[in-house]
């Protein structure tokens, strides 16, 4: 058992380095890209760009864990273990597919996984929200009191 939740540690770690690479690119494009004013045009491509992005890192992250159920002949074929994958780290958990007994408690750890990956996207999405949303206040009048 305890092989096993290593096996689940490493999974996650990699499941975090791969989120660190994508939300830390992601941190530079917009960097490179100034706030300014932006038309609602604009606004929405870039929600949209970041909401697409962050599904992919999500989509990279559940691919590792399904080839590695798959790998492993805990899932019947890399479809099944996609689709329980998915179920999973989103923590939809059907229950129509699941892991034999000596592999569940991973299906516990990507769950845990998932649920801090996409809380993880969601902050960063919403700290972008506020980027564009910003209100800068203005600098105080040389001698008034503010």
């Amino acid at each position: 058992m305890l092989a096993r939740l290593l096996i689940a540690l490493i999974l996650m770690a990699m499941c975090v380095a791969i989120h660190a690479i994508g939300v830390s690119s992601a941190l530079e494009w917009l960097r490179r890209h100034p706030r300014g004013a932006l038309s609602l045009a604009k606004i929405t491509r870039l929600f949209v760009s970041i909401a697409v992005w962050m599904v992919l890192l999500h989509l990279v992250e559940i691919s590792l864990w399904a080839v590695f159920y798959a790998w492993r002949d805990a899932m019947p074929d890399l479809s099944s273990a996609m689709y329980f994958s998915a179920v999973t780290y989103t923590t939809t958990g059907y229950g129509d597919l699941v892991l034999d007994e000596g592999w569940r408690l991973l299906g516990a750890v990507e769950a845990l996984t998932g649920i801090l990956m996409c809380g993880w996207s969601t902050g960063f999405f919403f700290a972008v929200v506020n980027r564009v949303y910003a209100v800068d206040p203005e600098p105080p009048r040389s001698g008034t009191q503010p």
